[in-house]
């Protein structure tokens, strides 16, 4: 754009026509003087007639366009003006033909195609009909000033975008700027943070850190370091670097949220002390061992199996103690190295010269990149096999008196025997039935036949297999059974047990939650250590790898996603966790709507992203609950979570939160997703078990464990094809 700036009275500095240039031309001595003057001046000059023919030009021109002398003469100045717009063309005219004089700033147009910014001085001689032209180069000066405006915009920029919290301050403490960032942080407005001292955030305990921080200051040094943050919500452990003087006595200071790192930390040592407690206390042998076959580490357990010291025992390599390396032990090893995990049964023979069937599951580079194998001596089980393969009447007399159906059969699935209690339990008649396919003794009857297909292809595979199945024996009648069968039992003869379970089985059901949670608790605190330790390392190259990118946006996208991923381990680590050990709750009273706020701004980017809505209501003046707010905000994630995750092409969720008058706050989550069948409503909440290609089971199970304790109750309310709603009644504050 054009800057004009018109006067009809030339500058003194500038070169006036009518002081040199003579009636008759560029011949006289005048004349000449006014070259020699042109020539020596630091800026350009042209001279043109009206017409904007190029008469005269001094050296600095000449150099200015590039060209040589002979070549710009006679050139029209408008060639070099070419690119200047029409408009200010035709403005230009009109201010030299009625104030003779023209000051402006405008683009020029070399030959070669390169364009200079210029100020430009036109002073036209009416007596001579020529105008003259004063021109000085701005180029440089206008690409320094578009470069400080740049850098000025970059830092600004960075300021207000930047992921941590800046704070300016003077000598005093006095703060004189703060980002967005520290802003939100401590939940105060910028106008109210200005001139405010950095001690009104710092706890009085910490003071002393201040004026540690103030010496090195003083000596122009950099300091790093952790220190506390006073905002709204408490309490949170920044990392801090400041960098003094960056202007006028004032200084930087980037903080950084590490209060979950310092979180992890603990929770981390806490894992390694439970690991530890349950390493040494298991009353199976646990050894740990390289990829050369070294025990690095055992427990109690394992000495007491191997009958040695530790001392002994780490001296030695885990195959050391195999009584013979046959056939069956190179096929195990290969299998380990193939699938990275195994179990089966080997004979050991230990120092002292006991020999010993162990049973192990071995599982490579579980912990700390060691392999672990885990033991139980089952010799006992192998010497009661050697006296039933010796003692048919002994067997007999079992197989015939248990309380237990039994059936053997070959391995052609040939039905070689039957005792009377499988007659009863299966409703039919031994003669009948030996001989025949045991496949379609059992498959005929059966509620699912791929139950027990896959039951047959168990056995087949692992040798044994266990399973209940529903098996019809009489019109519209059904019997569950449970059925363990063990392959080559005696003789290549296969065993399998037929228990009646259909009067149990409410019990059982009961008792079945239970047991899957006993199970829970004690894989979870070793699955969490395992995960945990590459995590911690993980997240911590992560970091560093992030920070040494800083100002670099074109992997930001990639480090979102891989902090996305890695919180989703976290979370189910963490309900991993609460399954393991029991956590102390702390309840105090809370306001159930903040809680649902803070929640729903947690995973608003995750809606936005799959196109979801939220519509809420909030009752005015709602009874405050008493809760542990970190739980409470656990089962919503969870729960809305799988709501945004069941609308893949978006809707909306509707959350309400109103008080039923009868001492309970009830909270409804609603979604327009695909629903669930009424049959899969009544097994939400088990531990496992899940709707979703990629979940774990535990988030539900977790959440109405949480309610539960809470004194609360959840219901689901589903349609296939119109979307569910869970509903959460939690009591008040007044009920409590």
């Amino acid at each position: 754009m054009s800057n004009l700036k018109n006067t009809s009275e030339p500058s003194a500095d500038r070169l006036s026509a009518n002081n040199w240039i003579g009636h008759d031309g560029l011949n006289d001595d005048k004349n000449n003087l006014f070259e020699s003057v042109a020539n020596s001046m630091i800026n350009a000059v042209i001279v043109t007639d009206f017409s904007g023919k190029i008469i005269f030009i001094n050296e600095i021109a000449a150099s200015l366009f590039q060209e040589r002398h002979n070549a710009i003469i006679s050139k029209s100045i408008q060639f070099y003006f070419r690119d200047i717009p029409d408009l200010i063309k035709k403005f230009h005219d009109e201010q030299l033909e009625n104030c003779g004089v023209i000051n402006d700033e405008v683009l020029m147009t070399l030959s070669d195609g390169r364009n200079l910014h210029i100020r430009m001085n036109v002073q036209r001689d009416e007596l001579k009909e020529w105008n003259i032209y004063q021109l000085w180069d701005l180029t440089k000066q206008k690409e320094i000033e578009r470069e400080d405006q740049r850098n000025q915009q970059m830092l600004y920029n960075i300021f207000s975008q930047a992921a941590d919290s800046i704070i300016i301050f003077r000598d005093d403490g006095k703060i004189v700027n703060v980002n967005p960032v520290f802003c939100r942080k401590v939940n105060i407005e910028r106008e109210n943070i200005l001139g405010k001292k950095i001690f009104s955030f710092i706890p009085k305990g910490f003071y002393h850190k201040i004026f540690k921080v103030n010496k090195f200051i003083e000596m122009n040094k950099k300091v790093m370091g952790e220190i506390p943050i006073i905002h709204q919500d408490g309490l949170s452990v920044m990392e801090f670097s400041i960098s003094p003087n960056i202007f006028q006595n004032m200084h930087m200071a980037i903080l950084r949220d590490i209060t979950e790192k310092r979180q992890m930390e603990i929770k981390l040592r806490r894992s390694e002390e439970q690991f530890e407690d349950l390493f040494e206390e298991t009353i199976d042998a646990i050894v740990l061992w390289d990829h050369e076959g070294r025990i690095i580490k055992a427990n109690k357990a394992a000495l007491s199996i191997f009958e040695c010291t530790i001392e002994e025992l780490l001296q030695s390599k885990l195959w050391d103690f195999l009584y013979e390396k046959d056939r069956k032990y190179y096929h195990i090893s290969a299998e380990f190295k193939e699938k990275g995990a195994i179990r089966d049964e080997l004979l050991f023979l230990m120092p002292n010269g006991q020999k010993k069937h162990l049973e192990f599951t071995s599982r490579m580079h579980s912990i700390d990149g060691y392999n672990i194998t885990i033991l139980r001596n089952v010799s006992e089980r192998y010497q009661m096999e050697k006296e039933l393969r010796d003692s048919e009447m002994r067997f007999r007399k079992v197989f015939e008196g248990t309380l237990d159906g039994m059936l053997l059969w070959d391995q052609n699935y040939l039905l070689i025997d039957m005792n009377p209690v499988a007659e009863t339990i299966l409703n039919c008649g031994q003669e009948k039935y030996i001989g025949m396919d045991i496949r379609n003794l059992i498959e005929d009857k059966v509620d699912t036949m791929n139950e027990f297909r896959t039951h047959m292809r168990d056995i087949k595979k692992h040798g044994q297999a266990s399973q209940v199945i529903s098996y019809k024996y009489e019109e519209n009648k059904v019997k569950h059974l449970e059925i363990s069968t063990k392959s080559n039992l005696v003789s290549n003869l296969n065993l399998t047990v037929i228990r009646d379970m259909t009067e149990k089985l409410e019990m059982e059901e009961q008792l079945r939650k239970s047991d899957t949670l006993t199970v829970v608790g004690e894989l979870a605190a070793g699955i969490a250590h395992e995960i945990r330790n590459p995590m911690t390392a993980l997240k911590g190259f992560i970091q560093l790898l992030e920070n040494s990118m800083v100002g670099s946006q074109s992997h930001s996208m990639y480090f979102n996603v891989i902090s996305s991923e890695l919180q989703r381990i976290e979370s189910i680590i963490t309900e991993f966790l609460i399954l393991a050990k029991p956590q102390a709750i702390h309840f105090n009273e809370y306001d159930v709507c903040r809680i649902m706020k803070d929640t729903i701004e947690l995973l608003n980017a995750q809606a936005l992203m799959h196109g979801v809505e939220f519509n809420i209501y909030y009752e005015k003046d709602l009874p405050s609950i008493y809760c542990e707010p970190n739980q409470l905000k656990q089962v919503f994630i969870n729960i809305i979570k799988n709501a945004i995750e069941v609308m893949p092409k978006g809707g909306n969720i509707t959350v309400k939160i109103v008080d039923q008058q009868d001492g309970y706050i009830h909270i409804t989550i609603e979604d327009e997703g695909s629903g669930i069948p009424s049959d899969k409503i009544k097994k939400l909440g088990e531990p496992f078990y899940t709707t979703k290609d990629r979940g774990t089971g535990l988030g539900l199970m977790v959440s109405f464990k949480i309610i539960k304790e809470h004194k609360g109750t959840v219901e689901v309310e589903s349609e296939v094809e119109k979307g569910t709603i869970f509903h959460i009644k939690l009591p008040s504050s007044k009920h409590c």
